[in-house]
């Protein structure tokens, strides 16, 4: 059996915040979680790491839209890409993603679903991030909002061409960023809706009475909030309005102070509240790398002052870490680190279903583990119980 204990730091559990406490793990599961007070005797086959109280254990962080890092992209279509991917995403805490296509021509995405798919179920492996399904953005969206998506290749809800889809990616599409207004949208949406895959509303033109019927239709998400969608405006809410209204939609959010101003972020917390909010980075291939050009589902992306651009200035995804987006919402909202790791954990594990197994540090779940150092960097992360990353320290 391999048994780790983790003990003498902070630790983020589901409802408390533990000044002092200790983790037991075993064969990838979280077996045991408390304060020291109540440490259990171990044997000499269970590995100890004895930390510290500067330190914080946080759950690992769930990534529901990325789409590259280190150099790769999902829509790649290569194990190696997504091998890649999951072996840095640590670095930043995230230790488990949805693999996000992006619009492109069906031979392309239907590449990457067949890829993604079968890395998830043969190569999927502990010490890395887990790819945990897929996240199909586009193509089904509105050309007058499409940002960084390819125009040429939108197309309209197809649900015909969905149930391919689903089939080359063994069933593992569980979130779709569409437009709602696109024709067959609300057929489309209650038809994922009883599928089980969440109808996620974005690179959308939608009008406010759009939005709440694609809410009862079935949509429970907004794709990266204010961004790529109709604005909030006083005579026509729209998209961006419907988004902090509508009770049944839960949002999207890039917190790199780029994408969406921190008072914006501010205003969707307060509308939201901390259960309506999930964290993503959006990010595309040149996150961990230096500036340069690279590409983007076809089209030349610059990457420079910590943006990534279109040649005509559009925003194409960000190189955004899930480290900086916690630290970036208790500065721009003054949350406190407990309420900004819900973003990044346990509200994307509940949103796709998974929180039976993920999202926080609970007795059963998977040992997807970060240690946060008192700067909110990542000293050490655990995925799925076998150490991904521990951050070199460099001699004063």
């Amino acid at each position: 059996m391999n048994r780790l204990l983790l003990k003498n730091a902070k630790i983020i559990l589901e409802n408390t915040l533990l000044d002092s406490g200790f983790i037991l793990i075993e064969n990838e599961k979280i077996i045991e979680a408390g304060s020291m007070d109540e440490l259990p005797a171990v044997d000499e086959n269970t590995k100890v790491i004895n930390l510290s109280p500067d330190l914080t254990i946080s759950p690992g962080f769930i990534d529901v839209h990325i789409h590259g890092v280190g150099g790769a992209d999902t829509m790649d279509a290569t194990p190696e890409a997504l091998t890649t991917m999951a072996t840095v995403l640590p670095e930043e805490g995230t230790t488990s993603f949805l693999a996000t296509t992006i619009t492109q021509e069906k031979e392309k995405i239907e590449a990457a679903l067949t890829n993604a798919a079968l890395y998830q179920k043969e190569q999927n492996s502990s010490g890395k991030a887990e790819v945990i399904g897929i996240h199909l953005e586009g193509p089904f969206i509105n050309e007058s909002k499409a940002g960084a998506q390819p125009r040429n290749h939108i197309l309209d809800p197809d649900i015909e061409l969905f149930k391919r889809w689903q089939n080359k990616a063994n069933d593992t599409i569980k979130l779709i960023t569409l437009a709602p207004e696109k024709a067959d949208g609300y057929e489309f949406i209650r038809y994922l809706s009883k599928n089980g895959v969440v109808a996620s509303i974005g690179h959308s033109d939608a009008l406010y009475t759009e939005m709440e019927q694609a809410a009862k239709a079935g949509a429970t998400q907004v794709t990266h909030l204010f961004n790529g969608m109709r604005g909030l405006h006083h005579r026509e809410p729209g998209v961006a309005g419907g988004a902090l209204l509508l009770k049944e939609l839960i949002v999207e959010m890039i917190a790199d102070g780029i994408h969406v101003r921190p008072e914006m972020i501010k205003l969707a917390l307060n509308a939201k509240g901390l259960d309506g909010m999930i964290l993503i980075t959006d990010s595309m291939r040149a996150k961990c790398l230096k500036n340069g050009h690279y590409d983007l589902g076809g089209q030349n992306v610059t990457v420079e002052n910590g943006q990534a651009l279109l040649e005509d200035g559009t925003l194409a995804g960000s190189i955004l870490k899930m480290k900086d987006s916690i630290q970036n919402m208790i500065d721009f909202t003054d949350i406190t680190l407990m309420e900004a790791v819900r973003l990044a954990s346990s509200n994307p594990a509940k949103q796709l279903n998974i929180y039976d197994r993920k999202g926080s540090i609970s007795e059963g779940k998977d040992a997807d583990l970060v240690v946060l150092d008192k700067n909110l960097e990542v000293s050490m992360t655990f995925c799925r119980g076998v150490k991904a990353f521990e951050r070199e320290v460099k001699p004063s």
